[in-house]
């Protein structure tokens, strides 16, 4: 499971550590956010412990109203061993029974500058991105014509030489050898390279090369929508491959399925081109033209007109 600890969020978003000081290596495992409005009202039956607990100035200015031994009374209910950090907006000043009940029960208390929703919004974006499913292929990942295509392949079947000649066509490398993927939303999955081997090319015979180094900054890009997957084979003479194109594949990739092409390889055949046009004839299905099936389509109206 992932998941992100405390001094991690302070450091990204600039938070200010006011109590709380020994919970910094408490995890967030859950992307939500919680406004407890009904909790600091007193309602604590569905109180989402694990989730940040965000506060604006809506629900200080009623907590300020409460009594005295209501505002700790709340406080400590809000700060259990569970809950990961309570997070201030707008820079109002931490009440002193939020200091008080954080520190007995090690619970950050952190202080941001910027608006409520705006302090939401960024935050659950952030928490989505770095907990969101994840898995590693063994492949390639370049960006031709704006498709995401991951080209995977058993080792030495040509799958950076392929993507080191898309890159001289003009097009882009994501990652080479490891691609890291992560499911962002229900069915998006973005790919990027890990960061030791970002924008590193390995060609046999030749070695690691810088291609952000070699073909500038617009031969590279740190992250890709993988859209559709190329696998490169060698040439079976005993397999039939698909000749038309109606049948499409697919691969499942965590809990996302996205087309997969079988390309076989052998001397001749310009993989770099095939690809470019998988690309292509991808964005023209997208648009709701499929060459493979109008060919269909007329020849059995043909037939039908025998």
């Amino acid at each position: 499971m992932n998941r992100v600890r405390v001094s991690e969020l302070i450091e990204h978003f600039d938070l200010k550590l006011v109590s709380g000081n020994e919970g910094l290596d408490r995890e967030i495992i859950v992307s939500d956010i919680s406004r407890p409005g009904l909790e600091i009202a007193g309602y604590f039956t569905y109180y989402p412990r694990r989730r940040l607990q965000l506060l604006g100035r809506t629900e200080l200015s009623f907590f300020n109203e409460l009594s005295m031994d209501e505002r700790y009374k709340r406080t400590s209910q809000l700060c259990t061993a569970q809950t990961p950090c309570i997070v201030i907006s707008r820079g109002i000043e931490v009440p002193q029974e939020f200091i008080i009940s954080s520190n007995k029960r090690n619970v950050p208390v952190l202080q941001s500058k910027m608006q409520t929703t705006r302090l939401s919004s960024m935050i659950t974006n952030y928490l989505e991105s770095r907990l969101a499913p994840m898995t590693a292929v063994h492949g390639v990942l370049v960006d031709v014509y704006g498709v995401g295509v991951l080209i995977t392949g058993d080792s030495g079947v040509g799958k950076s030489e392929t993507a080191l000649e898309l890159v001289k066509r003009g097009h882009r490398l994501v990652a080479d050898d490891s691609v890291e993927i992560r499911q962002e939303g229900e069915s998006e999955l973005v790919g990027s390279a890990p960061e030791l081997i970002q924008h590193l090319l390995e060609i046999r015979g030749l070695g690691i090369i810088n291609v952000m180094t070699l073909f500038g900054a617009g031969a590279v890009r740190n992250y890709k929508t993988v859209s559709m997957v190329i696998h490169l084979e060698l040439w079976d003479q005993s397999k039939v491959y698909d000749r038309l194109g109606l049948d499409e594949e697919k691969i499942k990739l965590i809990d996302t399925e996205i087309p997969r092409l079988v390309l076989p390889v052998r001397p001749g055949r310009n993989l770099a081109v095939i690809i470019e046009v998988a690309a292509m004839n991808y964005r023209l299905k997208n648009m709701g033209y499929h060459a493979a099936q109008q060919f269909a389509d007329r020849l059995n109206d043909s037939l039908h007109d025998r």
